[in-house]
C-alpha cells in the first residue's frame, strides 16, 4: 500500500506543483487549500504525512496542527513556512509537527525530508507491530494445568524452542492444544520476532495447497495475473506450522522434504531457487507411522519431521486439569460477553469431571461457553450442561419412552426430538420420503437420526 500524502495550501501553483513532484513518486497525493478540507479529508482517508502551509484563508496553522493532532496522532506533520515565521514553525514542532522546512525550498529537500519521515513511521510502525505480535503470542502460546503430563510437555517445548532449524512433530487427538504448542515453539524461540506462517493442510483442496504454499509467477495458470508469494517465502526468518500434515499428498510431501533439507524451493510455474530460513512444525492427529506403512506417507519425510516429537496428552489424560481449565474459560469468556459468572456447581463439576472429553480442550470450552451463554444466574449448573455430559443423571436416550403424553418439562431436547421422531415415523407407517418433507429434513439426515436414536418400525 502506497503512502499517502495530503498537501495543504492555499496557493493553487504550489499545490499544483508539489501534487505533479509527488505524484511520480510512490505515494498517494491528495492537495487542498482550507482548513476544513484539510479535516474532511483526514476523516475519510488514512493519511500518512501533510504537508501544512502555516497562512490559510479559514484556519490557523498551529490550531489546525492541534486539530489534526487530536483526530490522529500518528499523522506527520511537515510545516512549510516562511522565513518570517521560524517561530512560528518553533512553536508548531513542540505541538507535535514533525519537521519544518522554508519557504521558497528546494523539492530534493522536501522529498528527503519526506522520505526520512515515513521511513521513521514505518519503523514505529514496526516496532509496535512487533511488540504487539510478541504479546498476542504471549497469550497464544501459553498452556496450562498442573498435571505431570503438562509439566513434561512445558519442559519439552522449552528444550525444543532453544533449538533454531530442529523440525517438530506434534502429535495427538483433535482438540488437544497442537495449535498451541507450536505457538509456543514459535513465540519462545530466537525466530519470536519472525513471522508464525500457518496453514491447514486438510482444509484447503489439492490445487490450490502447492500455490498457498510455495505462490506462483504472473502466467504460471489461467488465473494468475500478477506474482504470489507463499506461505514459505512470507516466513522467512520464522515458522511455519503444516496443521493436519497426515492429509498431505506425497507429491507436495517430496517438495516439503526439499524445503528441510536445502531451505529451498521453486514457486509454481517458477524456474529460479528461492532460498529461505524457516523451521517447520508439523501437527497431525494420525498415525503416521501407520500411513507410512500402508505408503500414503514419505518414510524419510516422517523421520525428517519427527527428529522432535511433542505427544499432547489427552484431556481424559490430565483428569485433574479439567477444574482448572474450566474456571479459566469462564474468566476468559466473562471478560469477552461481559458475564459474571463465579464458577459451577459442585454437582457440575463431578459431571464436568466424570465425562470422558472426546473433543479434548475444544470440546471443554465450547461447553463452557455455551454454558454461560444459557445462565444468567453467579454459578454454572448442569441444567446449562449438554445432554451428552448429563447422560448419567438419568437421561439415557436408548431408555427413553416413545410415549407422546409423558414429555418432562425438564426432559432434554434430544429425547423430545426422539419421541416427535418416532410418532411422525408411526402415524405415516414408516414411509421415510413422506416423513422427510414433514420434519423438513433430508432422508440420509432422517436415516441419521433414526441410526443415533435407534428406531425401529417393530
Amino acid at each position: 500500500m502506497k503512502p499517502s500524502i495530503l498537501i495543504v495550501d492555499d496557493d493553487e501553483v504550489m499545490q499544483e506543483s508539489l501534487y505533479d513532484v509527488l505524484k511520480k513518486g510512490e505515494y498517494e497525493v491528495y492537495s487542498v487549500g482550507s482548513g476544513s478540507e484539510t479535516l474532511s479529508v483526514i476523516k475519510k482517508n488514512i493519511i500518512d504525512l501533510i504537508l501544512l502551509d502555516m497562512r490559510l484563508p479559514d484556519w490557523d496553522g498551529l490550531e489546525l496542527l492541534k486539530k489534526v493532532k487530536e483526530f490522529d496522532t500518528e499523522i506527520l506533520v511537515i510545516i512549510m513556512t516562511a522565513y518570517s515565521d521560524v517561530q512560528t514553525a518553533v512553536s508548531a514542532m513542540k505541538s507535535g509537527a514533525y519537521h519544518y522546512i522554508n519557504k521558497p525550498f528546494d523539492l530534493e529537500e522536501l522529498k528527503l525530508l519526506i522520505e526520512k519521515g515515513l521511513e521513521r513511521k514505518s519503523l514505529i510502525n514496526e516496532v509496535r507491530r512487533l511488540h504487539r505480535q510478541q504479546n498476542e503470542g504471549n497469550q497464544k502460546s501459553q498452556i496450562f494445568g498442573t498435571t505431570s503430563q503438562i509439566h513434561y510437555i512445558k519442559e519439552l517445548i522449552g528444550m525444543v524452542s532453544k533449538t533454531n532449524k530442529t523440525s517438530v512433530l506434534i502429535q495427538g487427538e483433535s482438540g488437544t492444544g497442537k495449535e498451541l504448542a507450536a505457538n509456543a515453539i514459535h513465540y519462545n524461540s530466537k525466530r519470536a520476532n519472525k513471522p508464525l506462517m500457518k496453514i491447514n493442510c486438510s482444509a484447503i483442496p489439492d490445487s490450490l495447497l502447492e500455490s498457498e504454499l510455495f505462490g506462483y509467477e504472473k502466467g504460471a495458470f489461467t488465473d494468475a495475473k500478477a506474482t504470489k508469494k507463499g506461505l514459505f517465502e512470507l516466513a522467512d526468518g520464522g515458522t511455519v506450522f503444516l496443521d493436519e500434515i497426515g492429509d498431505m499428498k506425497p507429491f507436495l510431501q517430496s517438495k516439503i522434504l526439499r524445503v528441510i533439507e536445502n531451505q529451498s524451493f521453486m514457486r509454481v510455474g517458477g524456474e529460479r531457487e528461492i532460498k529461505v530460513d524457516v523451521r517447520i512444525v508439523a501437527a497431525t492427529n494420525k498415525d503416521l507411522e501407520s500411513l507410512v506403512r500402508e505408503g500414503l506417507f514419505r518414510k524419510d519425510l516422517y523421520y525428517r519431521l519427527k527428529v522432535m516429537v511433542v505427544e499432547m496428552p489427552s484431556l481424559r489424560e490430565r483428569g485433574e486439569d479439567i477444574l482448572l481449565l474450566s474456571n479459566l474459560f469462564i474468566e476468559e469468556i466473562n471478560r469477552e460477553y461481559g458475564k459474571n459468572i463465579n464458577g459451577l456447581t459442585d454437582d457440575a463439576k463431578k459431571i464436568m469431571v466424570q465425562y470422558p472429553w472426546p473433543g479434548n480442550v475444544r470440546e471443554l470450552k465450547n461447553v463452557i461457553e455455551r454454558a454461560m451463554i444459557l445462565t444468567e444466574q453467579p454459578y454454572i449448573t448442569p441444567k446449562q450442561l449438554p445432554f451428552e455430559l448429563r447422560q448419567k443423571e438419568g437421561y439415557d436416550l436408548k431408555a427413553v419412552e416413545l410415549n407422546p403424553f409423558e414429555i418432562s418439562e425438564m426432559m432434554p431436547l434430544e429425547a423430545l426430538e426422539k419421541i416427535h421422531l418416532s410418532n411422525v415415523l408411526k402415524k405415516l407407517e414408516w414411509n421415510k420420503s413422506k416423513a422427510s418433507k414433514i420434519l423438513g429434513i433430508s432422508r440420509a439426515t432422517l436415516r441419521a437420526k433414526v441410526k443415533k436414536y435407534h428406531l425401529s418400525d417393530n
